[in-house]
């Protein structure tokens, strides 16, 4: 696999996600920890709002977390691009996550000039035993 280098730091890519989504959502969106060549981490301390009946994450919520790690590893590596813009996102719910915090790794598979693929897991105690994973398709301004 290509090594890829980032570009940005974390400060700057927080930054620039506060920046790219409306404060209501600031909540939601979840919170760049680490930058590593090829990879991003985040995590998502789910409030009320990100519930689902049984006292888990809804799928929308862990959708959006897959969503936003992916965009923030992309960005972490060419630089704040505000259009690049998701073209398929495929998700896997592996097991129910608890109420607890989430942990998206997201590891860049492939950046081409026009298309980046991204594979994208969600864990919460151990990394090695995910509650989700997903694939994201991600177009590149041209």
């Amino acid at each position: 696999m290509a090594q890829y280098q980032p570009v940005m730091t974390v400060p700057e890519l927080q930054s620039f996600l506060r920046q790219a989504f409306p404060a209501e959502a600031q909540a939601r969106i979840g919170v760049v920890v680490e930058i590593a060549p090829g990879l991003t981490r985040m995590h998502l301390d789910p409030g009320p709002e990100s519930l689902r009946p049984g006292d888990l994450v809804s799928g929308p919520t862990q959708m959006a977390l897959v969503d936003v790690a992916a965009y923030a590893v992309l960005l972490a590596h060419i630089g704040p691009q505000a259009m690049a813009v998701t073209s398929n996102l495929n998700i896997a719910f592996l097991r129910g996550a608890r109420r607890a915090r989430v942990i998206a790794d997201a590891r860049l598979l492939k950046l081409g000039r026009r298309l980046a693929t991204i594979d994208v897991r969600l864990w919460q105690n151990d990394p090695d035993d995910p509650v989700a994973q997903a694939t994201v398709t991600y177009a590149l301004p041209g």
